[in-house]
């Protein structure tokens, strides 16, 4: 082992710097003229030797320190190596590197370190020295004013020859400038000169007034003439709507009535409550009060459901107690509504099964809830005048319409009606009573003028509605669907049978 490897295979660590010297000093003797010197003396000028370190005085460690020299290699025919004892391990202060074998000199560590010298401080530190106020601050040296102002130099003035000799104020423009110092006096100078003679202190604002600029004159409006204008007569159809449209003073029941059957009575209760709900929108009711089979809550409104006037009856101690809106919902289960939604409809028993008379006491309950939901109630009444049903409707009624056609029987049955009511002491609905004519077939028969004449005798009005193929067929009336004459007659109907309650 040259001192570079262990036995183990790792880099060993340098010698320290003592191991060298002291393996000379004790191979001085006889490895100085030797023929293996090593390579590295011959290479590296020999440092000069030094005193070995003798050794150290115990530190008060208890162990033993293993000495960590290796021992001497063969190749300088020492004498073995010998296991140096110390007391403490010499850490190397540095790693040799194998390039050279001298080592450098030591550099001795001075016994103690030179503190760097205080630097003095001045027993007082030096204020900065202040900076000299003046005892007065000096003012500006004001700017100097001219006594007086300089008058701008204006540029020499052109010498313009002087004028002949002539009267005071008949000096010509070109002159008149030259003139002034001599006294001219001119006329008054336009305006582009009075600024120059402002300058010699010789203008006289009276003398040169300013031409005033022409006043521009706004145009004259006339004011607008008002021109009272007489309104064009109202037609009769903008009348009837009218009508129609105004408060009638709170709810109306319409009885139509006639006791012979086919002259047109649940057609027109039907029309008359879809003229009056298409002008006013809502709170128009049409109810089949016949005590037999009624029909109509087939022709009128949609079928949503089956329930007829016997469902109301069987929930009416439930419905009537409600208010308001609530009252309104729950009631709205029991009605049919148009297809415009324009009226509603409480459709009769339909089913013969279940055909029941109404006591007088029900009937007066029914049109008491429908006054309190709807504006205008019309009902269809049966043909049995005997019945209290019939009398309670007729009682109850605000206006009696008597419906007919150009018919002797239709006439006669309808004539006996309005005996009856006089007989039973309603001789104030029947005088006050609107008679209804509606014509099965197109055209005017004679007979229908005489009838005009008759009932115009005994009731207030007489209304004629005009005939419609729609209606012929007996299904379902459709208002929309009927021609514009029709429409135009039940309109007017539908306005002589309210205009007494119009406001």
């Amino acid at each position: 082992m040259d001192g570079s490897e262990t036995g183990w295979g790792r880099q060993a660590e340098p010698a320290p710097r003592w191991r060298a010297l002291l393996d000379r000093a004790r191979l001085a003797g006889r490895g100085a003229e030797h023929h293996d010197v090593d390579h590295r003396a011959e290479e590296t000028p020999e440092p000069p030797s030094e005193t070995l370190p003798r050794r150290a005085a115990g530190t008060g460690w208890t162990g033993r320190a293993q000495a960590v020299a290796r021992p001497a290699d063969a190749s300088f025919g020492a004498e073995p190596a010998y296991r140096v004892e110390a007391t403490y391990r010499v850490e190397p202060a540095y790693r040799v590197d194998p390039r050279y074998g001298g080592e450098p000199a030591y550099q001795a560590e001075p016994a103690y370190r030179a503190e760097p010298e205080p630097r003095a401080e001045p027993s007082w530190r030096a204020e900065p020295e202040p900076r000299a106020e003046p005892s007065w601050r000096a003012e500006p040296e004001p700017r100097a004013e001219p006594s007086w102002r300089a008058e701008p130099v204006r540029p020499p003035e052109p010498a313009y020859p002087e004028p002949p000799p002539r009267g005071r104020g008949t000096a010509s423009v070109e002159s008149r400038y030259a003139l002034l110092d001599g006294g001219y006096q001119p006329e008054p100078a336009p305006a582009e000169s009075r600024y120059a003679l402002l300058d010699r202190g010789r203008y006289r604002p009276e003398a040169h007034p300013v031409p005033e600029p022409a006043r521009i004159e706004p145009p004259r409006i006339e004011p607008a003439r008002v021109e009272w204008r007489a309104p064009e007569p109202e037609t009769e159809l903008e009348r009837a709507a009218g009508v129609l449209r105004r408060e009638l003073g709170g709810p109306r029941v319409l009885a139509f009535a006639n006791p012979k059957g086919g002259v047109h009575k649940t057609t027109a209760t039907v029309l008359a409550a879809a003229t009056v709900g298409s002008v006013r929108g809502r709170g128009v009711l049409a109810w089949d009060d016949n005590e037999l089979r009624g029909t109509l809550g087939l022709r009128a409104g949609s079928a949503r459901h089956a329930r007829t006037i016997r469902h109301l009856i069987h929930d009416l101690a439930q419905i009537e107690i409600l208010e308001g809106a609530t009252l309104l919902e729950h009631l709205d289960d029991y009605l049919r509504h148009a297809s415009d939604g324009s009226y509603d409809v409480l459709a009769g028993e339909e089913s013969p099964r279940f055909a029941q008379r109404l006591d007088q006491f029900t009937v007066k309950r029914v049109l008491e809830l429908l006054r309190r939901t709807h504006d205008v109630v019309c009902v269809d009444t049966g043909n049995n005048v005997e019945s209290p049903n019939w009398r309670t409707v007729m009682q109850a009624a605000d206006q009696l319409v008597v419906t007919t056609v150009p018919r002797e029987d239709a006439a006669f049955s309808a004539d006996w009606m309005l005996d009856l009511l006089h007989e039973e002491g309603m001789g104030e609905l029947a005088d006050n009573a609107v008679t209804l004519i509606s014509c099965p077939t197109p055209g005017r028969t004679p007979l229908q003028d005489d009838l005009e004449r008759h009932f115009a005798t005994r009731t207030r009005a007489v209304a004629v509605v005009p005939y419609d193929p729609a209606l012929e067929t007996g299904s379902s009336i459709e208002y929309h669907q009927l021609q514009a004459e029709t429409r135009q007659g039940w309109l007017k109907a539908a306005s002589v049978m309210l205009e007494p309650f119009a406001r």
